[in-house]
């Protein structure tokens, strides 16, 4: 149960009444309405503001609105108080018992608590990750890759079917500069010294199995044909083997995308053709001339008619070009034609996860598919910062394996998957983010990770310590959902209570503002509790979660725990991240 949309409900029914009772107009509008915490947890467990939005349109007084829902509220056997602070709002204190029965829903629910039909099945389409396929992952797409996947897991467990997809940028110049590279591997391969690796080519030494691997299909044939000829087969050898190699990369981080679409076949198959020819029937586009870029001008600028798109009719500053002076496309044409084939194939809502250098692309973006859409898809586009790697506060600059960066791999294999995905979480996704190899392993409060899954193991340790034999205690959900709750009487316990209570909201909130950061943080403040609550209990031993002698007590606790374990496994699952049942 999300309780805050519960009471949204409550609300609703108090204002159907008071327009029966003729106090409010039929066709008052309540969509400003909200139901939330209250700023100050000591003014109550649930605010509204209806009295504040609706008063004026009703030609009525805030106050004495509020006490005509007051009086409404009051009845609902879960309220023990109802009061009104300010000019008109309205804060409710809920029963213990009205929290203690959120217990069973979450063990009923186990680490599915949180799950909604907010969503009602509608297709999204989450674009992320998108490198160009010329060398494996590093670290600067690891954050984008784990929001992206992070934000469709979110996306899911409220009731969007997702797409996780894949943009393959196969189609520019620097899939050029990857063909030739590769067939420079190719010929040392082949048994040619190839001296040091020209400037502007790629010199990684990952591009030698693809030499090696044209070599076994070719042996010396390439060598023997003209570049019209032998371009095509390397450049697609080369982009293929580079996919593998980027799709295992991902792996490493769990993230698998259902859809990798090309750029290429967005011009071979005539899409970025048909859609200039779409906006040409639609009036979007005309031949004109740009004014001069903002700034020191370039010497080589000019001004020349080009086939320009209206992005200004969409919010755009400027109306931009779709081809270039040789008569070739710019990127944003098939970026255009890419979208519209996202909005064809059902999509309403895309979201794009670009990286910072990419910031200034997203007004023209925004305004292209409101303009190929009719404003009838939603588009988001989330930024992701960049990552700086450091070693106990020094900055790490080389790699061992690529010599130019670090890989994916690299940090993966040194601390971890769930770290990695967990950390690269820890803050909003357009604030920079410092990631300290040392600070992420340490078993401290200060790191994150830690600090939940810590939480989480002690849980598992304490639920094995009861279910020994020695103990007797019968831990299985089905038992303890029966336990005799009354028990939780302490403010500690209550308040782990409400805040687990509290989850079903924050993943909503989350899923809607497209922030999964959001999550870590709730987790970060659940295992506080909880660790607060165990410390308490090492301080007073009648608040441990084991009291040998009081078998109610004992039980009552041991289903607080085991609840409090569902919620963090469901929040790391949102994360993609395993829940630890011990720590090593």
């Amino acid at each position: 149960m999300n309780l805050f949309r519960h009471f949204e409900e409550r609300v609703e029914a108090a204002v159907r009444h008071l327009i029966d009772e003729g106090v409010l107009p039929a066709d008052i509008d309540t969509g400003r309405v909200t139901v939330e915490p209250p700023r100050d947890a000591s003014h109550g467990d649930v605010s509204t503001n209806a009295a504040m939005v609706l008063a004026k349109p009703a030609g009525l007084k805030p106050r004495d609105l509020a006490e005509h829902i007051q009086a409404h509220l009051a009845t609902d056997e879960a309220v023990t108080e109802v009061a009104l602070a300010g000019p008109g709002f309205i804060n409710l204190r809920l029963s213990d018992a009205f929290w203690l029965a959120r217990m069973p829903e979450i063990l009923r629910a186990g680490a599915s608590y949180g799950a909604s039909g907010l969503g009602d099945g509608e297709k999204v389409n989450v674009e992320y990750v998108s490198a160009n396929p010329t060398g494996p992952m590093h670290v600067g797409h690891v954050r984008g890759a784990v929001f992206g996947d992070a934000l469709a897991n979110l996306l899911e467990m409220v009731g969007y079917e997702v797409c996780r997809e894949y943009y393959i940028n196969d189609a520019g110049g620097q899939i050029e500069v990857l063909t030739r590279s590769a067939f420079l591997r190719y010929r040392e391969a082949l048994g040619e010294d190839i001296g040091e690796i020209p400037e502007g080519l790629y010199p990684g030494d990952y591009l030698k199995p693809v030499g090696t691997a044209l070599v076994a299909t070719h042996d010396k044939s390439l060598l023997e044909m003209d570049e019209e000829d032998w371009f095509p087969i390397v450049r697609r050898a080369a982009v293929e083997a580079m996919m593998e190699l980027i799709r295992g990369d991902l792996a490493e981080l769990g993230i698998v995308h259902e859809v990798f679409y090309s750029e290429k076949s967005l011009h071979d198959s005539g899409a970025v053709e048909d859609t200039l020819k779409y906006l040409d029937e639609k009036g979007l586009i005309y031949v004109g001339v740009l004014e001069p870029p903002k700034g020191e001008v370039p010497d080589d600028w000019e001004a020349r008619p080009q086939t320009l798109f209206k992005s200004t009719e969409f919010g755009d500053d400027v109306d931009r070009a779709l081809k270039k002076a040789d008569g070739s496309w710019t990127y944003f044409a098939p970026d255009i034609a890419y979208h519209l084939d996202k909005y064809r194939r059902g999509y309403r809502s895309m979201i794009d996860v670009w990286g910072a250098d990419h910031s200034g692309y997203i007004k023209r973006m925004k305004a292209a598919i409101a303009g190929v859409t009719g404003g009838d898809a939603e588009f988001d586009v989330k930024v992701c910062q960049m990552v700086r790697l450091l070693r106990n506060g020094e900055q790490v600059r080389m790699s061992k394996r690529s010599g130019d960066f670090i890989t994916l791999r690299e940090v993966v294999d040194e601390v971890g998957k769930g770290v990695v995905r967990f950390m690269m979480l820890t803050r909003k996704n357009d604030a920079p983010l410092d990631f300290d190899f040392a600070k992420v392993m340490e078993q401290s409060r200060d790191n994150p990770v830690f600090y939940v899954q810590y939480a989480h193991a002690r849980i598992h340790s304490v639920l094995r310590n009861a279910a020994d034999p020695e103990m007797g205690f019968d831990v299985s959900d089905a038992t303890l959902s029966n336990a005799d709750l009354a028990a939780l009487t302490d403010e500690a316990e209550l308040g782990l209570i409400k805040l687990m209570a509290s989850f079903p909201r924050a993943v909503e909130q989350a899923a809607l503002a497209h922030e999964p950061h959001r999550i870590a943080f709730y987790l970060y403040d659940l295992a506080s509790a909880f660790h607060g609550l165990w410390n308490k209990g090492k301080d007073e031993p009648r608040l441990r979660f084991i009291v040998s002698d009081d078998k109610d007590v004992t039980m009552a606790r041991l289903a607080l725990i085991r609840a409090t374990g569902y919620v963090i496994a469901a929040g790391l699952g949102i994360l993609g991240v395993e829940p630890a049942e011990e720590m090593r």
